[in-house]
C-alpha cells in the first residue's frame, strides 16, 4: 500500500493515514521527521516494507508508476491532494521570487505580458505537434507560472489574489454550463456555444455585440472573434459553402484596386489595403465556418514553407550548389523536390 501523509510536516499527518499505517504495523518511511512522528503512533520503519508512507506529491508519483498498487486515500482523492500541494508550493515559490530575485522584483504587468503571450504560443505549438507528451507538460508549466505571477501582481494591487482567480473561473464555468450543473439541456456543441454567449449577455451584463474583444489579438484571431460575436446574434452564414463566393468577390475587387493604383512605394494606396483586408476577412469567415482556426492554420503553413525551403537549400548543397545564388527556376525545382520528399516521408 502507498499511504499519503499530507503536504509534509509531522503535525499535518491525517488521522486516516495513521490508522492505515497502524493496520500495516510497519512501513517504509523515508522522511526522518515523519518517521519519528509515526513511531509515536506505534508505526515502525523498515526499509523495503510493502507499505510505503510519503508526502502527497511523492505518493502520487509512486502511485502513477505502479497503477495496480492500493493507495490511501483512494487514487482520485490522492491525485487531487497532490495537485493542490504542487500548486500551493508553486505559489510559495512565486512569492519568494518576487521577494528575493532582483529581476522578478522589477517586473510589472507590462513587462510580463509579452512573456505570457510567448508562452501561450509555445503551448499551442507543442499541443499541435502530435500526441501530448512531456514537452507539452513542460510548456504548460511555463504558462501556469505566468498566471501565478500575474495573479501575484493583482494581489499586490489589491485587485484580488490567486484564490479569487480560481474561485472566479470556477463560478463562471458553473454559470455558463447550466446543462452540466443545472437543469438546462444542450444536445450539441453549437447549443452549448449559443447558451454560453446568452449567459454572458443576459446574466453577466456584457453590453454590445462586440463586448470584451481584446484589441491586442493577432489580426486573424481578432477577425474570427468579431465574426463569432456577430454569429451569436444570428448575423452569420449557415455553412462555409454559403460564404465561399465572397472570397472570389473580394479577390476580384483587390485585383481591380491593384490595377487602378498599383503597388506604390513606400506603401500601397488605401483602396488596395482595404481590399486586401477584405480578402483576408472573407477567408477567415470561411475557415471559421469550416471549423479551422485561421491563426494556427497559417502558422502551420508557414512552418511547412520554412521546412521546405530549408530542405531545398540542403538538396542544392548536396548537389554542390548555393541555393541563394540560383535563379528562381532552379530554386523552385529544388523546392518542389523538397516538397515531394516531404510527402514521401509523410
Amino acid at each position: 500500500m502507498i499511504v499519503a501523509l499530507g503536504p509534509g510536516g509531522s503535525d499535518g499527518i491525517p488521522l486516516g493515514a495513521v490508522r492505515a499505517l497502524q493496520a500495516a504495523g510497519v512501513a517504509d518511511i523515508a522522511d526522518l521527521d515523519l518517521r519519528a512522528a509515526l513511531a509515536g503512533h506505534g508505526v515502525a520503519h523498515a526499509a523495503g516494507a510493502p507499505c510505503v508512507a510519503l508526502t502527497d506529491t511523492d505518493a502520487w508519483l509512486l502511485a502513477r508508476a505502479d497503477p495496480d498498487r492500493e493507495t490511501w486515500p483512494a487514487r482520485d482523492v490522492l491525485a487531487a491532494r497532490a495537485a493542490a500541494q504542487a500548486l500551493a508550493e508553486l505559489w510559495q515559490i512565486t512569492l519568494r521570487l518576487r521577494r528575493d530575485c532582483p529581476w522578478d522584483r522589477e517586473q510589472t504587468a507590462a513587462t510580463i505580458v509579452p512573456h505570457t503571450v510567448e508562452e501561450a504560443y509555445e503551448v499551442a505549438d507543442k499541443a499541435l505537434a502530435g500526441p501530448p507528451g512531456p514537452a507539452l507538460v513542460d510548456e504548460l508549466g511555463d504558462l501556469l507560472f505566468q498566471t501565478y505571477f500575474l495573479a501575484m501582481l493583482a494581489s499586490e494591487a489589491g485587485a484580488g489574489d490567486l484564490t479569487d482567480v480560481a474561485a472566479g473561473i470556477r463560478s463562471k464555468l458553473i454559470r455558463r454550463h447550466p446543462h452540466v450543473f443545472g437543469d438546462a439541456v444542450a444536445e450539441s456543441a453549437d447549443a452549448v456555444r449559443d447558451r454560453w454567449e446568452r449567459v454572458k449577455r443576459d446574466v453577466e451584463g456584457r453590453e454590445g455585440i462586440f463586448h470584451d474583444v481584446p484589441g491586442a489579438l493577432p489580426g486573424l484571431l481578432y477577425a474570427r472573434k468579431l465574426q463569432r460575436r456577430a454569429a451569436a446574434v444570428g448575423f452569420d452564414w449557415q455553412r462555409y459553402a454559403d460564404a465561399w463566393p465572397a472570397i472570389a468577390e473580394e479577390v476580384a475587387e483587390l485585383a481591380e484596386a491593384l490595377a487602378a493604383h498599383g503597388a506604390a512605394a513606400p506603401e500601397p494606396a488605401v483602396e488596395v489595403r482595404h481590399e486586401a483586408g477584405d480578402v483576408l476577412f472573407a477567408v477567415v469567415n470561411v475557415l471559421r465556418l469550416a471549423g479551422v482556426d485561421p491563426e494556427l492554420a497559417l502558422r502551420a503553413s508557414a512552418e511547412r514553407f520554412r521546412a521546405r525551403v530549408e530542405g531545398a537549400e540542403a538538396l542544392a548543397a548536396a548537389a554542390g550548389e548555393d541555393f541563394r545564388l540560383l535563379g528562381l527556376e532552379a530554386q523552385d525545382g529544388y523546392y518542389r523536390a523538397a516538397k515531394a520528399r516531404e510527402r514521401t516521408a509523410g
